[in-house]
């Protein structure tokens, strides 16, 4: 496996546990996990929000692959594989779970009356996604480093952006 970049392995310890661990949420109660989805709602709230999606795809290719990274020199620093502590991959992650839903036609779907609906829909549809990893999502774990790391979360938030767009196109949600 190729090495980290020097940048990231010139980061003290502490900086790149608490980049991964997302600081002390990571540590917060039994369910991190959760705790990192409710941290990426926040993050796709104030930053992805409203963005062109030429935009919003590069800003989340773009921390993805820093995630990937974080994870992996995390995952060596703390000397464990996939932590359940270690939730960037959850919030990097859960903005892609809203890929294309910001406009529907004319009417944007998250900006509607019914936007509150469908970012609890999201936050749901990826915790079941993340935690059950059905549909071969599990398989991506078993890559190395922060690939495995990441991978998972970014399978389980493309399922859930499926779902939503089926909801968006078969209901009256829509």
């Amino acid at each position: 496996m190729k090495p980290s970049p020097l940048w990231l392995r010139a980061l003290p310890t502490r900086w790149v546990v608490n980049l991964s661990t997302l600081g002390p949420v990571g540590y917060l109660g039994k369910a991190p996990g959760t705790l990192g989805t409710v941290a990426g709602l926040l993050w796709f709230t104030v930053l992805f929000y409203g963005l062109p999606t030429f935009w919003f795809l590069l800003l989340a290719a773009a921390t993805v692959y820093l995630a990937v990274l974080i994870c992996g020199e995390g995952e060596s620093r703390m000397a464990k594989v996939d932590p359940p502590e270690m939730i960037l991959d959850e919030m990097v992650a859960v903005p892609l779970c809203f890929v294309g839903l910001q406009v529907n036609g004319w009417q944007p779907v998250l900006g509607g009356s019914h936007a509150w609906v469908f970012i609890l829909l999201g936050f749901v549809l990826f915790r079941f996604f993340d935690i059950l990893k059905p549909l071969g999502i599990r398989n991506l774990q078993k890559y190395p480093g922060g690939v495995g790391v990441v991978a998972d979360d970014v399978a389980a938030a493309l399922a859930t952006c499926l779902c939503l767009h089926l909801i968006v196109a078969f209901t009256p949600l829509g």
